[in-house]
Order: C-alpha cells, then structure tokens, then sequence
C-alpha cells in the first residue's frame, strides 16, 4: 500500500514556472515507478511524465517534452515534476501515481494522490 500527497499547485502567468512535489509513505517507495498525470475539466486523465524505479529512465508526453522534467528522491520517498514555460492549456488538477512499471493509460496505475490544482493565465 502507497499514499501519495500532492504539493506545490497554484495560479503562475504563462512562460512562468513551477515546482510540484509528490511524497509517499511506506517503506516500498523505490519499487514502484511513478508518474504524473492530469486533467483538464470536462477532459480526461491524461498521462505528463513517469520515472522509472531506480530514477535512470523518464518518458514524457509530448505536449511537455522538453518543457517538464520528473525527478525522484528515493531516500526521501518523493517524486518531483519540473514546470517550464508554462502554458494556459497546461490548467489542470494534477495528479501523482504509483504502479509497478510505466503505461500511459490512467486506469491502470495503482495508487492515486488527491491532486493539486494548476492555473496557468495567459
């Protein structure tokens, strides 16, 4: 069992930046791989960026790509999002998650954060 909780949302002009953090309980942390995901409202859940277990690989949308950057502490049980040069359709509540290996599709992921809430105004 991982709990997750969310932190570092809030409201950023657009080309701005922002830091979110994830931080997970349990002594498991380093076995899963973690991710973020997000949505939009009246959208669905839609996979930004996962880690691999030990930190050596990251996969990214490519509406972030090169914009976003995941990182993981492992001896701190957290895992980091990265946010450049935002952009407005870059709103959304986002979300940390856990699972065993990396997919794309939402509904296979494990464990689930509460969210934490981006607005990006243009």
């Amino acid at each position: 069992q991982v709990q997750l909780v969310e932190s570092g949302g809030g409201l950023v002009q657009a080309g701005g930046s922002l830091r979110l953090s994830c931080a997970a309980s349990g002594r498991t942390f380093s076995t899963y791989a973690m991710g973020w995901f997000r949505q939009a409202p009246g959208k669905e859940r839609e996979f930004v960026a996962g880690i691999s277990r030990s930190g050596g690989s990251t996969y990214y949308a490519d509406s972030v790509k090169g914009r976003f950057t995941i990182s993981r502490d492992n001896a701190r049980n957290t895992v980091s999002l990265q946010m450049n040069n935002l952009k407005p359709e870059d709103t959304a509540v986002y979300y940390c998650a856990a699972r065993i290996s990396i997919v794309v599709l939402a509904n296979l992921w494990d464990y689930w954060g509460k969210g934490t809430l981006i607005t990006v105004s243009s």
